[in-house]
């Protein structure tokens, strides 16, 4: 009797801990799914670019000599004509005015054989000789005059002073030394590379010659000026497989200079882009992939390339289509050849609880 009370107790209490487990036991999880949607739209590309002034030049010294003058300052604003540097120009002055007296002294002895080569007193090719001499002895001045013109370096327009590159009152400067920079900022170009494929697309395709960009600063406000894509480098760099744009900026306020960086923004148009919400998709090895859904609820693993990116948005290239059903959530949950309970979520309904509409 004990042994058959033993078992009856036994078997109580497995069908007891059964029915317990069966109340345990979760519902089955219904996956949202929904599918991808063809909409016009317009994207912003960046491009790193660099800064350069419409005209920058070196200032050199055109002559020997002691710099007896600086009339400006690094960073100050000049006028084409103006004074900047002056060489020290007594003997260039010396030599002006020996060449002065040079021509005056042929002028009057061409003068006097002219006198008398007129009474026929001396030969035509004795008062040939006496006119190139005077006209030796004017450009023998109009060099002198050039060369101590060359003490006073002038800005040859309008412009910023950039540094001065060791140069001081006194410093001995040699022929061609550096002596500053010049910058006309008044309107700047800006070089941005471009990936030979957007080269493609912007070349083959229907664009504007004059195309308007923006520049995003490096304190990441935008400049407010637009710019015009002027031109295209003839060649592509074979390391990177880029080539450069220039875009023209004017600049009024003169706030850009030479040298800063920035970002070109160019926004493209794009017509039936195919968009999916970011969050259906997950990254393997810097790869894109989605979940498939067939209809009967098998999962496949599918790879998208992306085109451009949107708030909480993805443009597609390639991977899938309109028909294809992917995986919206759940994604940590599921693997390829799962097969599972799935509810279709319209795309409409999806993509208006994202927080941009892509217009």
């Amino acid at each position: 009797m004990r042994n058959i009370s033993f078992l009856c107790s036994l078997v109580l209490a497995i069908l007891t801990s059964c029915n317990h487990q069966k109340h345990q036991e979760h519902p089955k999880t219904t996956y949202k799914v929904t599918n991808s949607i063809l909409k016009d739209t317009l994207i912003n590309k960046e491009y790193v670019s660099q800064i350069h002034a419409y005209q920058h030049i070196e200032l050199r010294a055109l002559e020997k000599g002691y710099l007896q003058n600086i009339f400006v300052d690094e960073g100050q604003h000049v006028k084409k004509g103006q004074l900047l540097f002056q060489i020290q120009p007594n003997i260039y002055q010396a030599e002006a005015q020996r060449a002065q007296s040079e021509v005056e002294f042929a002028e009057v002895e061409y003068q006097n054989i002219k006198a008398l080569a007129d009474k026929n007193i001396v030969s035509t090719s004795e008062l040939a000789l006496a006119k190139a001499k005077l006209a030796k002895a004017k450009a023998e001045l109009t060099l002198a005059q050039t060369h101590l013109k060359f003490t006073e370096i002038r800005a040859p327009f309008d412009g910023i002073v950039g540094k001065f590159e060791d140069v001081r009152l006194g410093s001995l400067l040699d022929e061609g030394e550096l002596l500053t920079t010049l910058s006309d900022n008044s309107k700047m170009w800006v070089y941005f590379n471009v990936p030979e494929a957007e080269y493609l697309d912007y070349a083959m395709g229907e664009n504007d010659p004059n195309e308007h960009v923006h520049l995003k600063l490096a304190n990441h406000k935008m400049f407010s000026e637009e710019g015009i894509i002027e031109t295209i480098e003839s060649d592509f760099n074979n390391t990177t497989g880029n080539i450069a744009f220039r875009a023209t900026f004017q600049n009024p306020k003169r706030l850009l200079r030479h040298g800063q960086t920035g970002s070109i923004v160019w926004p493209k148009e794009l017509k039936n882009a195919l968009m999916i919400p970011q969050r259906a998709t997950y990254e393997v090895l810097e790869k894109k992939f989605v979940f498939l859904v067939d209809t009967e609820g098998h999962v496949k693993s599918q790879e998208v390339k992306i085109a451009g990116e949107l708030n909480h948005i993805y443009l597609l290239r390639e991977g899938i289509n309109t028909s294809d059903k992917f995986l919206l959530e759940g994604l940590r949950k599921v693997k390829s050849g799962d097969k599972i309970d799935f509810k279709e979520v319209s795309p409409s309904k999806v993509f208006s609880e994202l927080h941009l509409h892509a217009e």
